[in-house]
Order: C-alpha cells, then sequence, then structure tokens
C-alpha cells in the first residue's frame, strides 16, 4: 500500500513540474511591447498620426477652406454675401458687441478665411477675420450665430545683434540685417545718457532682444532684454532689473539710465484748456488742433525747464508769442509760449538745468489773457503732457543690491562675449 501512494506522489509531482516549465516557456513566446521587434505603430502614435489639422480651433479636414483679402472700400456686408449668407445673418453678426468685433472697422489689406462644407452645398459655417498676425476673430455662421475673440500662440525667441556706427544707428542696423524699431528702442533706453544726434564713428552697441513668431513668422521686436552701448569708448550698460514691480533699466552701479520731468513747468497755477486734436479756438472760433496744455497763471510767474536740455529757440511771432524751445536729448522737446519776457542768459545754445527759471508767464502772441501754452513733442510728434509716465529714477535699493547684482553679472557676461559686427 506504501509503495503505490509513493508511486502516485511521484506521478503528481512529474506532472506539476512539466506544467510550470510549459507555463515558464511559453511566457517568453507572448509580445513584449518594450523589446518586441514588430513594427506595429504604439497606440500613442496612431492617435498622434490620426490628430486632425486645426486652423484658428476648426477642423480644417472637414471643410473647403477659401481664402481672401479686404479690398478697398469693401465692407464686410459685401464679402459675407458673396458666400451666400443672409442679409438675416449678416445682420444678426453687425448686432454684436462692437468692444468684440466692430464690423464698421474691417481695414483694406486684411486677411479672412471661409470654411464650407464639404458637400455639393458648400454652405458656409466659419468665417474668420484677421486683426492682425495674431488675433482674430471667428465668427460661427450656423444656428445659434455668435462671435470669439481669440489669438494665436505668440512664441518669443531670444535674439543677439551688434553694429558699429559709420554714419547713424538707422544705417548701423539696416547694414547688418538688424531691425531698424531697435535703433528706436535703443534711443529710448539711452535717451538720457547718449547723445544719438552726436554719436560718433566707431560707437558700437551690443543688444540681446527678443523677437516675436507666429506659425514661425516673425511678427516683430517684443524687447530688448539688455545692451551695451559704446559711445566715445565709454561703456554704457543697460541692465533690466525689476524694483517695486517696475522692470527699468540701470547702469553697472545700479544707477537708473532713466530721469524725470518736472510734473508742471510753473507752481501756483490750475489748467485752463488741455491737450486736444479739435478745440474751439477761444479767438478765431474755429475748430483746430491744440496740441499743447495751457496754464491759467498771474503774469509774471516764473517759467522753469521740465529737464535738463539745450536752448534750441527763443523767438517771437503772432501765434505763439514769446516761445523756448529746449532739446532734452534725442526724444523730447519742450515748448513754453505766450511769455511775457525770456529769463536772464536763456538764448539758443545755452544748456538749462531741471527748474531753471526761463521766462515769465504773459499774454504775448494769439492770447486771451495771461497762461502758459505748454507743449511737448516726443521725436518730433507732440504728445500730452499729462500722459507722459514718469519712469522711475532712483537707484536699486540696497536691499535688493545682491538679486541685482547676480542679474548684473549674468548680462555683462552675456553682453561682453558678443562679437561685435564692423562694418
Amino acid at each position: 500500500m506504501q509503495r503505490k501512494q509513493l508511486f502516485i506522489t511521484i506521478i503528481i509531482s512529474i506532472s506539476l513540474l512539466t506544467t510550470v516549465h510549459i507555463y515558464i516557456n511559453s511566457s517568453f513566446l507572448l509580445p513584449d511591447k518594450n523589446t518586441s521587434d514588430s513594427a506595429e505603430p504604439e497606440i500613442e502614435d496612431i492617435i498622434a498620426d490620426n490628430k486632425p489639422e486645426l486652423q484658428f480651433g476648426i477642423e480644417v479636414d472637414s471643410f473647403q477652406v477659401l481664402e481672401g483679402r479686404v479690398q478697398r472700400n469693401q465692407t464686410l456686408s459685401q464679402i459675407l454675401s458673396g458666400y451666400n449668407i443672409s442679409a438675416s445673418v449678416i445682420h444678426q453678426i453687425a448686432g454684436f458687441s462692437r468692444e468684440l468685433f466692430d464690423v464698421r472697422r474691417i481695414r483694406q489689406g486684411n486677411n479672412y478665411k471661409v470654411f464650407l462644407s464639404n458637400d455639393s452645398i458648400k454652405s458656409p459655417h466659419y468665417f474668420v477675420y484677421l486683426l492682425d498676425p495674431a488675433e482674430y476673430v471667428r465668427i460661427h455662421l450656423n444656428h445659434p450665430i455668435f462671435i470669439e475673440r481669440d489669438s494665436k500662440e505668440v512664441t518669443q525667441v531670444l535674439k543677439e545683434a551688434s553694429g558699429t556706427i559709420n554714419s547713424s544707428l538707422w544705417n548701423a542696423m539696416t547694414s547688418n540685417q538688424i531691425p531698424p524699431v531697435l535703433a528706436i528702442e535703443l534711443s529710448e533706453i539711452y535717451a538720457w545718457a547718449i547723445d544719438f544726434f552726436g554719436l560718433r564713428e566707431g560707437d558700437n552697441f551690443r543688444v540681446f532682444y527678443s523677437e516675436n513668431y507666429v506659425d514661425s513668422i516673425s511678427v516683430g521686436i517684443d524687447k530688448i532684454k539688455s545692451a551695451c552701448f559704446t559711445h566715445m569708448g565709454q561703456d554704457f550698460y543697460a541692465i533690466p532689473f525689476e524694483q517695486d514691480s517696475t522692470l527699468s533699466f540701470y547702469d553697472r552701479d545700479g544707477n537708473s539710465l532713466q530721469r524725470t520731468f518736472l510734473k508742471a513747468p510753473l507752481r501756483y497755477t490750475r489748467i485752463s484748456s488741455g491737450f486736444s486734436h479739435s478745440r474751439m479756438h477761444p479767438i478765431y472760433r474755429v475748430r483746430m488742433p491744440h496740441h499743447g496744455v495751457d496754464y491759467a497763471a498771474p503774469a509774471g510767474t516764473p517759467v522753469m525747464a521740465i529737464g535738463d536740455g539745450r536752448v534750441i529757440e527763443t523767438s517771437y511771432s503772432s501765434g505763439p508769442g514769446r516761445m523756448v524751445r529746449i532739446r532734452h536729448n534725442s526724444l523730447y522737446t519742450s515748448g513754453y509760449m505766450h511769455l511775457r519776457n525770456f529769463a536772464s542768459g536763456i538764448r539758443p545754445d545755452v544748456w538749462v538745468k531741471q527748474g531753471d527759471v526761463i521766462g515769465y508767464v504773459g499774454s504775448t502772441g494769439t492770447s486771451t489773457g495771461p497762461h502758459l501754452d505748454f507743449r511737448i513733442w516726443r521725436n518730433g510728434h507732440p504728445v500730452d503732457p499729462l500722459q507722459i509716465e514718469s519712469p522711475p529714477v532712483e537707484p536699486v535699493k540696497e536691499e535688493n543690491l545682491e538679486a541685482f547684482n547676480q542679474v548684473k553679472e549674468m548680462w555683462v557676461e552675456k553682453l561682453d562675449g558678443l562679437k561685435i559686427v564692423f562694418e
């Protein structure tokens, strides 16, 4: 009996071992997604390959897409009716908020796209109007009809540029295929540190800037990141640093590259007339531009220069009366009109400091009474003196110096590593 039980035990053991052996070996026959040499694509790859192409958030595979450009004097109604869009639908579109899309202000040359159904009817489903290369309006033409305002993704690319001055900063930019708008940006940053009317041959610049791209196409310069301008052998670094939630540029010692103007060129006054493109003239009784601010003040009130600069004009004419003009830098010029007389020593080519008295309130020229007509020009164009933002002028605070020095060292190393292009 014992021999019989032993025999049965041996048979069962052999069966179990055979089963385990077969299971183990068969496991090597199962496909392994990590080691298989199969050419079959992964599920993720199949999904990616089948991902629909989108334009303006619309699956283009589902539609026939037609492109167009706004012609001269063409209205939105004329464009839409050309694609068999009914007058009632056009009326609904025109009734949407003008803040979202003012249909009266479509511009000649702007592009648009129409998405038609992929069948014999060719019914319009969407109309997309490009406000600019990035921003667009998408109109849903099927019920319910509604408008959405959206924008494409804008990518910023960090770029670098350098050049040497032979004639002008603008020419140095164009000769090196650098966007010339950088010349304006640089002149604004260095307006108080460098006289761009007095650049010398051999002056040079190095700059890092960001450029915006939409659909891999450049849509313009975003901003200057940092710069170094060498003028008359002296290096002027522009180090970006944010202090008190305001980003500004500083030199290597932490001093601001900006300066500020006085809030007003005289004291104890009231504004009697503001900046306007169409004001009823108090004497001529016709509407005309008034590109200045009138300060009513008693005759003889001292008038001060709002900032450091060079007097470029002292004159008298029938309109402005006695006038002083001061060029403060490459960007800003200020003018002071209807003066009773000039202050002692004020004449062309004289350098004045902020707060210096340059004249006295009067009523010379075309004037109804004593007041100062004060004006500011930026790059030769009149601007509202009350709208000019005064940049921060205080240096980097002591508690921020450690953080500033880290930023400074990074940008100085980058700028010094740029090779200057000599042309």
